[in-house]
């Protein structure tokens, strides 16, 4: 029904909108008597064979909703009904900032692709920590965080502290976002010593608090070999928890939408099924490389079960979507789910 019907007329509209109405309509289901009990029988399944431990904490299953998604902290509540096992807000900046001019989402149907351009548009880092109080604490939430557009890239590691501080005591784990390619600049943050910076700085705050809580990198697609070594290499270094692989590609590799669609959307980081064969590599790399030491969560491309199963065999613990879920609609945790039970079941993963 979701693809026949529901998801045809959704793509009628722009997709930005598209999401806002989601999110009303669910926000207004969420509060009808008896409706979140019955989304979770519907949706959640809680079979003991897909909890994960993973950097200290105990997931209920493996898979989670991507950042990008809830910017704001403003609807986990409502998404977590879905099954999500675990859920990450963001990207969260010190400051509010308003993002890169509309229109600045886009479909592309024919390769189940979305681009983007979204830059880091969200309300800041007090108003997303104010939301996070009021959450249920059995639900694994995730803080993505970043700079502000406007911080050049020598003061980016005070704005990812302030971030850190904000939000450390709401989130049950903290993701150091420097891979976004819808923030100028902001890619260079990835190289090793401007990473060393950053790092040294949030992991000299973890060691004052009184929780230690894992912290996670999120890296892009587009790193060469030699590039994702020294991540590799920072990661034993400076102690960190685990690397979220990947967020979305600048690259438009073998598309199969119209040169004159893809040239008239113009910049921005292109998310969904283009990009699974290239972040199945850098999940096998990373994983090969530091012979499975190294926790990570598979990110893009997944929009089938047999894509989720593709990157737990190539080495990732957990996995995200985001892409998939308006592709192939709220079902998709569950499906991913059931194949998963069984594969776990019969141990063939």
């Amino acid at each position: 029904m979701y693809k026949t019907i529901i998801r045809p007329v959704l793509f009628l509209l722009d997709p930005e909108k598209v999401h806002h109405l989601v999110v009303f309509a669910l926000k207004c289901a969420y509060r009808l008597p008896g409706m979140r009990g019955m989304l979770k029988f519907v949706f959640q399944d809680h079979s003991p064979l897909l909890m994960t431990s993973v950097a200290g904490l105990e997931f209920p299953g493996k898979v989670g909703l991507a950042a990008g998604f809830d910017k704001n902290a403003d609807f986990f509540k409502e998404f977590s009904l879905f099954g999500f096992a675990f859920i990450e807000i963001g990207t969260v900046t010190p400051l509010p900032q308003a993002g890169n001019p509309k229109p600045r989402l886009f479909r592309l149907p024919k390769d189940k692709a979305l681009i983007n351009r979204m830059g880091f548009n969200n309300k800041g880092a007090d108003y997303a920590r104010k939301n996070l109080q009021k959450r249920d604490k059995t639900l694994i939430i995730g803080g993505n965080i970043g700079k502000n557009t406007t911080t050049p890239n020598e003061r980016a590691p005070d704005d990812y502290l302030s971030c850190f501080n904000k939000l450390y005591d709401d989130v049950d784990y903290l993701v150091i976002n420097v891979s976004c390619p819808n923030i100028a600049g902001l890619e260079k943050l990835q190289d090793q010593d401007s990473l060393r910076k950053i790092l040294d700085r949030i992991m000299e705050q973890r060691a004052a608090k009184a929780v230690r809580k894992p912290v996670f990198l999120k890296i892009s697609p587009d790193l060469s070999l030699t590039h994702l070594d020294e991540i590799i290499s920072l990661y034993h270094e400076i102690g960190l928890d685990g690397i979220i692989a990947t967020n979305t590609t600048t690259k438009r590799d073998g598309l199969i939408s119209e040169d004159s669609r893809i040239k008239k959307i113009g910049k921005g980081g292109l998310s969904g099924h283009p990009l699974r064969n290239k972040t199945l590599e850098v999940i096998s790399y990373i994983c090969k490389q530091s012979g499975n030491s190294i926790p990570v969560i598979g990110v893009g491309g997944i929009l089938t079960p047999a894509n989720a199963l593709e990157m737990i065999r190539a080495g990732a613990s957990l996995v995200q979507v985001y892409t998939g879920f308006i592709y192939d609609g709220p079902f998709i945790v569950k499906r991913i789910n059931k194949e998963l039970k069984k594969h776990l079941a019969y141990k063939t993963l």
